[in-house]
């Protein structure tokens, strides 16, 4: 028996504003998509804050058995400034003031995101297609979406008809807004002359002589909309309609509007059973923003080397920080909140570091199979990690008070505490030890224990002026001493 048959998931579904037990199409397998990057700068850490929130995600469904197809994309064309059918290619932009092809701009950011995600532990997903490599089924797409009477070519470009498609269908239902308020709100702006109306969107663009990025279509040459590539994308891999959908808050409109039209309007279902999405990361409780200056990259938080914070972070402080928010709460980036990760972190690691170490009893006064089962409570409660987290401390504290000699446990929990501390920590929440710990620990706790027999020395001696000033130096570094009835031991603070 897999564990997903015993524990029932509760997701959030943006399309309802509900939570909703989940139930995938096909028992056993979950079909996921989620929205990658436009490979035209830097990854964002606003953007690693969704896409952690999706890896841990994926690792749940895959610790508790299911076979899960994840589906990221890399949209390398297609995805105009300001997110508008005008304007330019972000990848030809930045291709042409650097002056190089815009497949190197794909290139080097690229290798940038992967090399960011894996720097902090994310699982790869299990395909990662990109909108350039299937041009052709975008256009199949679009022709079925023609024929169906839900979009038009005018002048080499096709746009999307929002008003024959609201006749039918109901635009706007994800995102909870209504074509007439759309309407009301919407001015016409230069260069969407071609379209009916201005809540149109665009299919296929035609390719200016300028435009360096462009495909033969039986509309001549162009270039997919933003919006039809994830359509195309998600229906090839996971089906005409799959389990979830996932992406930031800032893609609900219109980006996730416009794929339920488009699937809706060229294959007569809706794409997905449920949206999720994440919400966005703040930093000093101010919007991150190139233009204000209220900004980090992830390299530049990994590495220290900026003037927001006060030290650099290594990987999995920074996960242990952004899994004590829920994915659909604002987080705020502090550096208050970061060095407090740090030190829940590494309690917990040290806590964990005494499993091992502990005396098994004939009896257990602590219930741990209730507590493992609060663990998986809180996970299925739409993956709350935030109560997550505050169990994997209930379960440390368990642990001190067994070394301490205030609890008992069994062998059998004892081993039942290890394996599933373990999974939580290290496979769903996706922490590492950090490497400074895996190579240094040894070391580190070489030179520490020398200090603790001098100071033991020192003590046996009378010498409490030593003794104390070894204690208290100590303390200075960060590394706390503990005296108890069976000698003395160390923590890192």
């Amino acid at each position: 028996m897999q564990l997903y048959e015993t524990q029932q998931i509760k997701i959030y579904n943006s399309l309802t504003g509900e939570k909703e037990v989940f139930k995938p199409i096909t028992e056993g397998y979950v079909g996921m998509y989620v929205c990658g990057p436009t490979v035209y700068s830097n990854v964002h850490l606003g953007n690693v804050r969704t896409f952690m929130s999706f890896d841990v995600i994926f690792r749940y469904l895959k610790y508790l058995g299911y076979k899960v197809r994840y589906v990221r994309n890399i949209t390398d064309a297609g995805h105009l400034e300001n997110d508008a059918d005008v304007g330019e290619d972000k990848i030809a932009k930045k291709a042409r003031l650097e002056q190089i092809e815009p497949m190197e701009v794909v290139q080097r950011y690229t290798l940038d995101f992967h090399s960011v995600l894996n720097t902090l532990n994310f699982l790869p997903p299990s395909i990662e297609p990109t909108a350039t490599g299937h041009i052709i089924e975008q256009i199949e797409l679009i022709t079925s979406i023609i024929d169906n009477g839900f979009a038009y070519e005018i002048n080499g470009s096709v746009y999307f008809d929002v008003h024959k498609f609201d006749e039918s269908n109901e635009y706007g239902k994800l995102s909870k807004r209504k074509l007439e308020d759309l309407i009301h709100n919407t001015r016409e702006l230069d260069g969407q002359s071609d379209k009916k109306n201005p809540q149109d969107f665009a299919l296929w663009k035609k390719a200016e002589p300028q435009h360096i990025m462009r495909w033969p279509s039986p509309w001549g040459d162009g270039f997919p909309g933003w919006h039809l590539e994830c359509t195309a994308m998600s229906t090839k891999y996971l089906g005409e309609t799959f389990d979830i959908h996932g992406g930031g808050m800032d893609l609900k409109f219109p980006h996730h509007e416009c794929e339920i039209a488009q699937n809706e309007a060229a294959l007569g279902k809706s794409p997905v059973n449920y949206w999720m999405h994440a919400n966005m990361l703040e930093m000093n409780g101010q919007r991150m923003a190139k233009s204000t200056g209220n900004t980090i990259n992830p390299h530049e938080l990994l590495s220290g080397e900026n003037s927001k914070m006060s030290k650099a972070y290594s990987p999995s402080v920074i996960r242990f920080f952004m899994a004590q928010s829920s994915y659909r709460s604002v987080l705020d980036l502090t550096d208050a909140g970061l060095l407090a990760s740090e030190k829940g972190y590494n309690r917990l690691m040290e806590a964990m570091g005494l499993i091992s170490k502990l005396k098994p009893s004939n009896t257990s006064s602590i219930n741990i199979k209730e507590w493992l089962q609060k663990c998986y409570d809180a996970m299925n409660d739409d993956f709350n990690t935030p109560i997550l987290i505050a169990n994997l401390f209930e379960g440390a504290k368990y642990i001190n008070q067994v070394k301490d000699g205030s609890e008992t446990l069994t062998s059998e929990d004892i081993t039942l505490l290890e394996n599933n501390l373990n999974a939580f920590v290290f496979d769903v929440l996706g922490l590492l030890k950090d490497v400074e710990m895996q190579s240094g620990g040894d070391k580190l706790s070489g030179a520490v224990d020398i200090l603790i027999k001098l100071r033991q020395e020192a003590r046996a001696n009378k010498d409490f002026a030593l003794s104390d000033k070894i204690r208290d130096e100590l303390a200075e570094a960060g590394i706390i001493l503990k005296d108890g009835k069976d000698g003395t031991t160390f923590t890192v603070n």
